[in-house]
């Protein structure tokens, strides 16, 4: 059987990505005249790694090479690849040198009925995220956060397609760069597990499609492994909040994460999250009272 070439092809962009990353002063190469190429040439890393040009370049084009795991480290040495981007060249090439299989199976993402009671539960805001940032769930106090989800059609509730197609998201988001070079990081580490998956071609067909931002960011081809950090919110009402988020893996599930938004107790950011949820209260409360004189109206008489 063949190799499957969907891996082979997005190693070759990794490897023909992080060739342009490098200068040649970055590897102890003089740089010379007339250089027509951003970062190095095929020639140099494979000079550095201690392979033939023409290996290297079939590489790069996503033809049938098996590299093997040595040629695998010389080259991330050679490409001065971090520890996430080691593990995802090893991951692509040896997916890569399997033969390619029938057609994969795939599930529905799905979010059991305890994590729904969790979120509920959470008095924090917190969201599920399927494998390509599909938006499966949320609580009321993420709403508040991120704005309401059901304005947008199901299709569209996806974290990359808000950050990049809605002005709403944007304001919400002070560092929208770090923010959009995450998700694309974490959305290029599913598609390096399957290549092919429809959502995520259609996914990365529509936002390359519409905008030049994510074209230009997906084109790095960076990989991110992070399960924690900080985020900076823009709330339309109460400011900026600076948070701390965490993911976590569902119980049975190898795809959706759940992803929590917490604050330090006391801090500015904690008092500011508590306001975001009275204000909620408040509002609520408000259109409760309009909502039940809605029904009463539309309710009519008792038909004969």
């Amino acid at each position: 059987m063949a190799a499957d070439r969907s891996f082979a092809r997005e190693l070759g962009d990794f490897l023909r990505a992080r060739r342009g990353r490098l200068r040649p002063e970055d590897v102890g190469l003089e740089p010379g005249p007339r250089r027509k190429v951003t970062g190095l040439r095929r020639e140099e890393i494979a000079l550095l790694a201690g392979l033939s040009t023409d290996y290297y370049q079939r590489m790069e084009q996503g033809r049938d090479v098996r590299p093997s795991d040595t040629v695998l480290d010389d080259l991330a040495t050679a490409l001065d690849l971090d520890d996430a981007e080691r593990r995802h060249l090893f991951a692509l090439a040896q997916a890569a040198r399997r033969p390619q299989r029938a057609r994969k199976r795939r599930t529905p993402e799905r979010v059991p009925d305890a994590t729904r009671h969790l979120l509920d539960a959470l008095h924090a805001p917190a969201v599920v995220l399927g494998r390509h940032l599909d938006l499966l769930a949320w609580n009321a106090l993420a709403e508040e956060l991120f704005g309401d989800p059901r304005l947008e059609p199901p299709e569209h509730r996806n974290m990359l397609t808000s950050l990049f197609h809605d002005p709403e998201t944007r304001l919400r988001c002070p560092d929208w760069e770090a923010t959009a070079l995450q998700y694309i990081g974490m959305l290029r580490a599913a598609v390096a597990t399957d290549p092919t998956h429809p959502r995520a071609t259609t996914l990365i067909g529509e936002l390359s499609i519409r905008s030049a931002d994510f074209r230009k960011l997906w084109a790095r081809h960076d990989v991110r492994e992070t399960v924690q950090g900080t985020k900076l919110f823009r709330h339309p009402q109460v400011g900026e909040i600076a948070v701390e988020w965490g993911s976590y893996p569902l119980p049975g599930s190898p795809g959706p994460r759940m992803f929590v938004y917490t604050a330090v107790p006391g801090s500015p950011a904690a008092e500011r999250l508590a306001l975001l949820a009275s204000l909620r209260a408040t509002r609520l409360r408000r259109e409760k009272p309009s909502r039940a004189r809605e029904e009463e109206a539309t309710d009519g008489p008792p038909l004969p």
